[in-house]
């Protein structure tokens, strides 16, 4: 079956006016047809038997291995930054990095994208629109990647760690403050009244108030 033939159903011609009224829940892929959408769907459940001789990146069908190949025989390669590319049109959106073309425009703000799934997420911050809702708490958010995010609040999953000890994390960005708190010695916050430094701002915060008397000299 070929999964990856729907990345041609995603219209990337900013002229294009017909509708993609069914997304992909899981990374905010839009399809014209509920038949396409399906087939979409299955990249992200089904079992990855096809393995890549020259890196052993593993994929759901032969059809996403041959496609993975044109990276490493470098078919689809940038003139510019050498970089390499499975598909064509992989190629010509990053083409877009270099040429500086953002032919996607929001109607509300005039704000230019080079991807159409950028305007999307984009126009939600007109629309308030929150696709992405918590089936444990309700909570609701734009972006799929956000909802992943939360659900670790639930799930307890913690798949960052640190690389200097045990510690993990639900996100990548605690790791960089554990990072700084625990294994650090940077200082980047300097008191203005006496250039005591700080680790963070919130220690910097609490420092400061401690000048209230200079301050209110």
């Amino acid at each position: 079956m070929n999964t990856e033939a729907d990345s041609n159903d995603i219209t990337e011609h900013s002229h294009d006016d017909k509708p993609k009224a069914h997304m992909c829940m899981v990374c905010d892929k839009r399809f014209r047809t509920k038949a396409n959408l399906n087939r979409h769907e299955q990249a992200h459940t089904a079992e990855k038997l096809y393995s890549c001789y020259l890196c052993e990146k593993r994929f759901q069908t032969q059809y996403s291995l041959g496609e993975h190949i044109n990276v490493h025989s470098s078919k689809y390669k940038c003139a510019e930054c050498g970089k390499c590319f499975a598909k064509k049109h992989d190629l010509t959106v990053h083409l877009r990095i270099h040429s500086g073309q953002k032919p996607f425009e929001c109607a509300v703000c005039g704000t230019r994208f080079t991807h159409s799934s950028h305007l999307v997420k984009h126009s939600r911050i007109h629309s308030e629109e929150k696709p992405y809702k918590c089936l444990e708490c309700d909570k609701a958010f734009c972006e799929a990647a956000s909802l992943n995010t939360h659900m670790r609040v639930h799930t307890g999953d913690k798949p960052y760690k640190c690389p200097l000890c045990d510690k993990t994390f639900s996100q990548m960005g605690n790791v960089h403050i554990h990072h700084r708190h625990a294994h650090s010695n940077r200082r980047p916050y300097e008191c203005p009244y006496c250039e005591k430094r700080y680790k963070t701002s919130s220690h910097l915060n609490r420092h400061v108030r401690s000048h209230s008397g200079v301050m209110s000299a």
